[in-house]
């Protein structure tokens, strides 16, 4: 990484720390790259004239968000996205830190591709990025892949990324043998058969529209599968990406009895239904599907009650040609980066969640799943910072869009939190303040 900046002291913010429980006015002072001290409440005594002073004028500032699930294009579909194009996005987002997914062509299943992954990074000089490896060989559900090397190569968790595994003796033995040094591992449950061809939720929208659809009960069976396979092996689960009202009986049970258990959600299943599929829209055609509203309403609330730990982009980028197709043929997926903390600011600006709480599911939460220091204000934890102003309004664009694919959902709506500057490592990576 570059060496660090020039010691900094933002000044008349609204910091906003998960780990502290502390939303209030303060100032915090960046040095060496890492954050030297936080002070909280109205004073600021500035002990040194070689400090560089950010008036931030009441904005918020808050630790770099995490996300957990990122698709690029690199290795192998470039066109779509590339790490660096991923990273500027990210960093425009407020994203400090970035998980990539090994689904790419070769896939990240051994520890070369792992080394490859991090040299990019380390050479972009931009946000974080960590692999995460491949569960099996290949993504193809029946050989385990080389976890342990993966491990202490850099792989931060393993996943098949869109593709179950099937086969449940193979994630038996990858749930064991992650266990014997505590890693994580992250599994999609949904149900191949009931999913196969699918395109939609199953029910009266996607009859009306002929389009092929997936009951919920596809997720709910996995899930169940899953969670007995945590049960009997003790292993670290990432549940990926719940949508639906039907699986959140079974993650409930599963936490209640004390398994290791985590489940994420994707802000475009907090803020998107399938009517709004509309016309067609091949942007709102995701995996998994947007869900009913009442799904919906129902994933907002286990956020709120702390049932589902975690909030992603599920950044999936795909260029125009791959999207402008009938909606049954066109590639699923979702740009989010750069939308990811607005968009999830309108449930605090709607009253669903408070500012902390919604804060805490891209900060620390994710940063305790992976055993990063980040996510937090406090002395010596790395100046990884988001400066936000909340109430400004924000008119998503997606053709001004820093990632290469433009198949945002979000395009044209009008949201609330313009990031102002963003920092890595106490660098200043993107800034919009004069």
């Amino acid at each position: 990484m570059a060496a660090p900046a020039q010691p900094c002291a933002f000044i008349n913010a609204r910091l906003v720390d998960p780990e502290s429980g502390y939303d209030g006015l303060g100032s915090l002072v960046v040095s060496q790259g890492v954050i030297a001290d936080v002070i909280q409440g109205p004073q600021f005594d500035n002990p040194s004239t070689d400090l560089r002073i950010i008036d931030c004028n009441g904005a918020m500032l808050a630790p770099g968000l995490i996300d957990l699930r990122v698709k690029t294009g690199e290795p192998g579909a470039e066109t779509k996205e590339t790490l660096k194009s991923a990273a500027r996005a990210a960093a425009a987002g407020g994203v400090t830190s970035i998980v990539v997914q090994p689904d790419t062509d070769p896939a990240v299943d051994d520890p070369a591709m792992v080394d490859f992954i991090l040299r990019r990074a380390r050479d972009i000089e931009l946000v974080h990025v960590y692999p995460a490896g491949a569960a099996t060989k290949g993504l193809g559900g029946e050989r385990m892949a080389e976890l342990g090397l993966m491990r202490d190569a850099g792989a931060v968790y393993f996943t098949d990324a869109d593709h179950s595994i099937v086969n449940s003796k193979v994630l038996q033995r990858i749930l064991t043998y992650a266990k014997g040094f505590g890693a994580l591992v992250s599994h999609r449950p949904a149900d191949p058969w009931l999913s196969a061809g699918a395109a939609v939720t199953s029910g009266e929208f996607a009859g009306r529209m002929g389009l092929p659809g997936v009951p919920t009960a596809a997720e709910r069976i996995m899930l169940e599968r899953d969670l007995a396979l945590v049960e009997l092996t003790g292993g670290r689960l990432l549940v990926d990406q719940v949508t639906c009202a039907d699986a959140l009986d079974a993650l409930a049970r599963a936490k209640a009895k004390g398994l290791s258990v985590f489940a994420s959600v994707s802000i475009n299943h907090l803020c998107f239904n399938t009517l709004d599929i509309g016309d067609y829209r091949t942007f709102y055609k995701l995996t998994p599907p947007l869900r009913s509203e009442d799904d919906r309403q129902a994933v907002i609330e286990a956020l709120a009650s702390g049932l589902i730990d975690v909030v992603v982009s599920a950044h999936a980028p795909a260029p125009a040609e791959d999207k402008r197709l009938p909606f049954d043929e066109a590639a699923p997926g979702a740009v989010g980066l750069e939308t990811l903390l607005p968009a999830l600011l309108g449930l605090y600006h709607d009253g669903r969640l408070p500012l902390l709480d919604l804060m805490r599911t891209v900060t620390l939460a994710p940063a305790q799943l992976l055993g990063l220091s980040a996510g937090r204000l406090s002395a010596g934890a790395p100046a990884d910072l988001v400066l936000c102003d909340l109430g400004a309004p924000v008119i998503i664009d997606a053709d001004k869009l820093i990632s290469k694919s433009k198949n945002s959902p979000f395009d044209g709506r009008r949201l609330q939190g313009q990031v102002l500057m963003t920092l890595v490592d106490g660098r200043v990576v993107h800034q919009t303040l004069p």
